[in-house]
């Protein structure tokens, strides 16, 4: 992906050069028109009128030219072809007007497309030109910084970030802590807490506290990046009805140039005057031309297509913004959608020292003792439960041990020797000194080896928690079990709110489909008010997910699948519609997806929806106001007398009405009107995904 364009400021109407040209047509127009009107001599005003239609007309001139040469007919010849004809026959006034208002109509769609690429290019404005780039300490030993532009930064590059800056490149808090106000592209209103280890982006803002940044993207391929790449290279596709209109409209206007030759040699053939059939020919010609018709489909598509853009849901295409309206059922992945996706831990429960939880004797450890203890065994482990432990322990405050001799075992966990201080607190005995023990953290099948006796009340925990959908953790000191651990993914804060919006647009409940057990699935289908038993696919393989998502298109169904993993982008791409779930979702999903959700809310794919199925019907519309506009112009101009300036009036008047009909989507109120009203099916408490086992 090649650098976005910085947009630098927002567009001026009078940058763009069709506003320019169109300006200066109107200008002469109002300085000829009252010279014509009180009836100075023609070589006073005949000039201004010919610099009016040279001014305003060259360019639909060429652009019309250059579709002729394509063996196409375009409507902007025409119009020219009908303004030069009414100057012929001695309606330089008539011709001229309508070369003003056909130049104004332009402008204004030009101004209208120029505003769509700002709403969405505005955001490169958000990544500060320039960034401080921390290179290896020199001779002294202290790091040396230097100010380079933020396009040079490059991925594995560390850069400072002080408070009050905007961050210059997607990356990884390595040092620091501090709040980042992140609602440009997240959405989340209030700053968020940073630090090591969490995710940052272009463009947000440092509020407080130095941050030191590993680059994980180069600028060009950051979030903010890609998003204006992908709606502008979005903007550049036509959906089906528009082109299927521009299939019509060359049919439509090769008919139209023959019955305008019609209208004008039969009269003729009848002893009609010239002008007075070239002039009903010349109105006929106007009024006839499809040009608000070719202007009903893209304006709101594209509006549609910015403001969803803007909410950071990324539409790759005008066809898949036409497509996401006409959706009728959906299809969930699990882990990553519905929920979001990392293990955290739930519960904390330490076995008491009769029932093998002292170790050597000792009193029993409390909760902040186990996960302490375990959090020092996980601390160099980049396994998501090694993630979890350690963040539930720093989140509750427990103060971690030293730790040694650390080794992963695949398939079981991690063990590690933990300094310990003896306590009543933790355990042990106040007289003794630090000393090492031997932790083991992992799944069950570390109890497996004990006497049944010693396993027997960390078993009875393990089935606990497994019944309740949670994944239990063993936690063994010098080989005896002294507690164990309940972890479960978060069901997203809009899940339900998410399900119930699609259920309500498409009229049925979503499908749930994903790999894990029925067991897991089927408490998460629940909370977010889905019926386990007729909603729920699972322990599907991601041929599977394809399968059904064909199963469901072979009996007349248009699905869209939702997901995030590797394993879903085969049903993605088999999907009518296919949506990732952006910010955590796999490069894969993301690539193979129609739509990108950027900000990872669930809740923004029924808003989405509903602002595409707002959007067809503005094209429905759109239509039916061209057509009426067409179908009464004509009908005048045949069978009465229709002044031309009224024909170009109420030719360009239509044309314009079209464009800012389909501009409305743009506004921030489209966003929020489109997002679904319905209130989420009754929920029940329910636990989330049992994390994949160390491997």
């Amino acid at each position: 992906m090649g650098p976005a364009r910085r947009s630098g400021r927002r567009t001026a109407p009078l940058d763009l050069p069709e506003t320019r040209w169109a300006a200066i047509a109107l200008a002469l127009f109002l300085l000829a028109l009252p010279l014509h009107l009180a009836g100075a001599p023609g070589w006073l005003w005949g000039p201004l009128y010919a610099a009016v239609y040279v001014t305003g007309g060259w360019g639909p001139a060429l652009e019309g030219l250059r579709a002729l040469r394509e063996k196409t007919l375009d409507v902007d010849l025409l119009m020219v072809v009908a303004a030069l004809g009414a100057a012929s026959i001695g309606q330089p006034m008539d011709g001229a007007l309508l070369i003003v208002i056909f130049a104004s109509s332009g402008a204004l769609e030009a101004i209208a497309t120029a505003r769509t690429a700002d709403s969405v290019r505005g955001l490169l404005d958000l990544a500060p030109a320039r960034a401080t780039r921390l290179r290896p300490p020199g001779d002294g030993g202290e790091r040396v910084e230097e100010e380079i532009p933020a396009e040079e930064l490059r991925t594995g590059d560390l850069i400072l970030v002080r408070p009050g800056e905007r961050l210059g490149a997607d990356g990884t808090v390595v040092d620091g802590v501090g709040e980042v106000d992140q609602a440009s592209i997240t959405g989340e209103p209030l700053p968020v807490a940073k630090e090591p280890g969490d995710e940052v982006f272009a463009g947000t803002l440092n509020g407080s506290g130095a941050l030191t940044v590993r680059v994980s993207r180069d600028p060009a391929d950051s979030v903010i990046a890609r998003i204006v790449a992908m709606v502008e290279e979005a903007s550049r596709t036509k959906a089906p009805t528009q082109l299927f209109i521009e299939r019509i409209e060359q049919r439509y206007s090769v008919g139209m140039v023959a019955a305008t030759l019609l209208i004008f040699t039969v009269p003729m053939a009848f002893g009609a005057d010239f002008s007075s059939a070239l002039l009903r020919a010349m109105t006929f010609m106007i009024v006839a031309s499809p040009c608000a018709v070719v202007l009903a489909t893209m304006p709101p598509l594209l509006s549609a297509m910015a403001n969803a853009g803007r909410h950071g849901v990324l539409v790759k295409s005008a066809v898949v913004m036409e497509r996401l309206g006409r959706v009728d059922t959906v299809a969930l992945d699990k882990t990553g959608t519905l929920t979001e996706g990392t293990p955290r831990v739930t519960d904390v429960l330490p076995l008491p020292a009769d029932e093998g939880g002292g170790g050597d004797g000792g009193d029993g450890l409390d909760t902040d003792g186990l996960l302490a203890l375990a959090a020092a065994a996980e601390y160099p482990s980049e396994h998501p439960i090694g993630r979890a432990v350690t963040g539930a322990a720093r989140e509750r405050g427990a103060r971690p041990h030293t730790a040694r001799d650390f080794a992963s075992v695949p398939g079981s966990g991690v063990t590690a020797r933990v300094a310990v201080k003896d306590s009543g607190e933790r355990g042990g005995h106040p007289d003794r000194a630090d000393h090492d023990v031997l932790v083991a953290v992992g799944s069950p099948r570390l109890l497996a080896d004990l006497p049944v006796p010693v396993a027997a009340p960390a078993r009875r925990l393990v089935a606990d928690l497994e019944e309740r959908g949670r994944t239990a953790v063993v936690v063994l000191r010098d080989g005896l079990p002294v507690g164990v651990l309940g972890l479960a993914d978060r069901l997203r804060p809009d899940a339900a709110d998410a399900v119930a919006g699609l259920a309500a647009l498409t009229g049925s409940r979503p499908l749930l489909i994903t790999g894990d057990n029925p067991g897991a699935a089927g408490p998460v289908a629940a909370e977010v008010g889905l019926d386990p038993e007729r909603d729920v696919r699972a322990g599907l393989l991601p041929a599977d997910k394809v399968a059904a998502v064909r199963e469901l298109e072979a009996a007349g169904r248009r699905v869209m699948v939702v997901g995030d993993g590797v394993n879903d982008a085969p049903a993605l791409a088999a999907a009518h519609t296919g949506v990732a779930m952006g910010r955590a979702g796999s490069d894969l999903a993301i690539e193979t997806a129609d739509a990108v959700v950027v900000r990872d809310e669930l809740g923004a794919v029924p808003t989405a929806v509903a602002l595409s199925r707002r959007a067809r019907r503005l094209v429905v519309q759109n239509l039916v106001i061209a057509g009426l506009f067409i179908v009464a112009l004509v009908t005048w101009d045949l069978v009465g007398h229709l002044p031309l300036p009224l024909a170009v009036a109420g030719h360009e008047g239509s044309t314009v009405l079209v464009a800012l009909n389909g501009l409305r989507l743009l506004r921030e109120s489209a966003w929020r009107n489109a997002r679904p009203g319905p209130a989420p099916a009754p929920r029940r408490p329910a636990a989330e995904r049992e994390p994949a086992p160390r491997g």
